[in-house]
């Protein structure tokens, strides 16, 4: 199973770029361990799937526990940034990414899929949309998804 994930653009980037290590989120998926695959969608202005990523782990803390563990590898330059993300909730969950795609073109989900929703924070496509997107990551996706090289900006 697989995760289509909303993120602003800024962090997508970053995450594609190797710059953010982990993606941190107020809430999580309901099983973890099926998750193959995260599709990145950036939100506004973008409006795009621009690439994807495997991961090695979610944790589970704190918001002040993650900074100090994760603050230096999180793309998020201030620590009070991070913190308001938070607010109103004791634990948060880090995703240790592991390996990242991005997409030379990124998809257009409307051009796809006519009645497309963009999440709210994540969902789990339903198995066409998950068929089709697929089709825009390597032959053999299934296998090679969990292989995939960490981009390097040039």
């Amino acid at each position: 199973m697989n995760a289509l994930l909303s993120i602003k653009p800024e962090f997508g980037e970053k995450i594609l770029a190797g710059e953010k290590q982990y993606e941190f989120r107020r809430t999580i998926f309901s099983d973890a361990d099926s998750i193959d695959f995260v599709y990145l969608y950036a939100s506004s202005p973008v409006m795009k799937i621009i690439g994807g990523f495997t991961y090695q782990r979610i944790i589970e803390a704190s918001p002040e526990e993650m900074w100090g563990l994760f603050g230096d590898q999180s793309g998020i330059e201030e620590r009070e940034q991070f913190m308001d993300y938070y607010e109103g909730v004791k634990t948060g969950y880090a995703i240790k990414i592991d390996t990242v795609y991005r997409l030379q073109e990124p998809i257009t989900p409307t051009d796809l899929f006519k009645e497309f929703v963009p999440p709210v924070s994540f969902y789990y496509p339903d198995p066409e949309m998950d068929a089709t997107l697929r089709e825009y990551f390597p032959e053999s996706a299934e296998t090679q998804m969990t292989r995939l090289p960490q981009f390097s900006s040039d």
